[in-house]
């Protein structure tokens, strides 16, 4: 069997010295280094030149984005090393440390079907962009997932060399890639484990390229999605349960239910059909994921007609509103399942653990 070897992966735009200082580090921990110059341009020809005494340089003629540069290095890679090896993603900026690049390192080939993160433990002298930044998108991961990833945002990863096919099929070229592998590896089940390191930034953080805008909408796309997804089917759902409440209203209880449900099955059919082929991208398993979503949704359906009738029966409130609460409460339950349960590709059990 061959030599497990190590492999540093580090996207570079615009890089200063502490590139070389990190790369003279990693050759003397018998790293091999690949490093991205993404675009830099001339002004940084003389870094990269002195980065080359230590690591293989790949050149992008301008600036692709971070996942691209990822992808770039992965395919080189895969194409001139055998395997087994275990890949490191670092930032050039030097807030990744040697150390900690060893112990994830050590993890990952303990583990070859997980995803091993070094998740930064954020302090009050974390700068306040990256401190809000990440708290923002682990939220929104947790509550799109079910999966509690403590820092979302961290470039320090490692992962087996069967994992680098994956890898390179996810989508994404900017920042919001590495949030995309995140949300792959937790819609397949795959196993993602956090080993905590120390927060290290410089000048709080002014090398960092994210522009807080552009990049922080390609993380959440695919996030946002789901929601839109599930606010059109909500859309059809209300509208058609007002429409037909007017023509029903006088039937009174039986009436309210035969508008809810009528109502809900048009709107399954929509939401179903959006998940599947827009949110999930799930071409095969029709049968199986229509039956796992249409037995989630008259689940839902009975829950959400019973407690609609309660609350109209019970309250001064007219059915619109008692709808629009229903409603509300869940959207949050059908969002957890959707993801847990129904549009989930068949794969391991995922583990996650944190470790000192």
């Amino acid at each position: 069997m061959n030599e497990n070897i190590r492999i540093a992966l580090i996207p570079a735009y615009e890089p200063d010295v502490k590139l070389i200082v990190l790369l003279y580090s990693l050759r003397d921990s018998n790293f091999r280094s690949i490093v991205i110059d993404d675009g830099s341009g001339e002004k940084y020809a003389e870094i990269f030149r002195w980065a080359s005494e230590f690591s293989t340089i790949l050149t992008h003629p301008r600036n692709c984005g971070k996942g691209k540069a990822i992808k770039t290095a992965l395919t080189y890679i895969r194409e001139k090393f055998e395997e087994p090896y275990t890949v490191v993603t670092m930032d050039a900026d030097g807030q990744h440390q040697i150390s900690d690049a060893i112990r994830i390192c050590d993890a990952a080939e303990k583990k070859p079907d997980t995803l091993i993160l070094g998740s930064r433990v954020l302090k009050k002298k974390v700068p306040i962009r990256s401190r809000i930044g990440n708290s923002i998108t682990r939220g929104v991961f947790t509550v799109s997932t079910g999966l509690h990833i403590h820092d979302t945002q961290t470039g320090l990863r490692a992962f087996d060399s069967r994992q680098v096919p994956a890898m390179l099929s996810i989508p994404g070229e900017r920042y919001e890639y590495e949030m995309n592998v995140l949300l792959e590896f937790a819609h397949e089940k795959r196993s993602i484990e956090e080993i905590e390191i120390p927060a290290v930034y410089f000048d709080n953080n002014s090398g960092s390229h994210f522009d807080t805008v552009k990049d922080s909408y390609r993380i959440y796309k695919e996030i946002a999605k789901f929601s839109a997804s599930s606010f059109l089917s909500f859309l059809t759902d209300y509208s058609l349960y007002s429409i037909f409440t007017v023509f029903t209203g006088e039937f009174g209880g039986i009436g309210l239910m035969a508008s809810n449900v009528t109502a809900r099955i048009v709107s399954s059919i929509v939401n179903f059909t959006l998940n599947r082929k827009f949110v999930f991208h799930i071409e095969n398993n029709l049968w199986q994921s229509a039956l796992k979503y249409f037995t989630l949704a008259a689940g839902i359906l009975i829950g959400d007609t019973f407690v609609l009738n309660r609350i109209v029966a019970n309250t001064t409130l007219n059915p619109y509103v008692a709808k629009l609460i229903t409603e509300a409460f869940f959207f949050i339950i059908s969002w957890f399942e959707q993801h847990l349960f129904v549009f989930r590709k068949e794969g391991k059990s995922r583990t996650r653990k944190r470790t000192a």
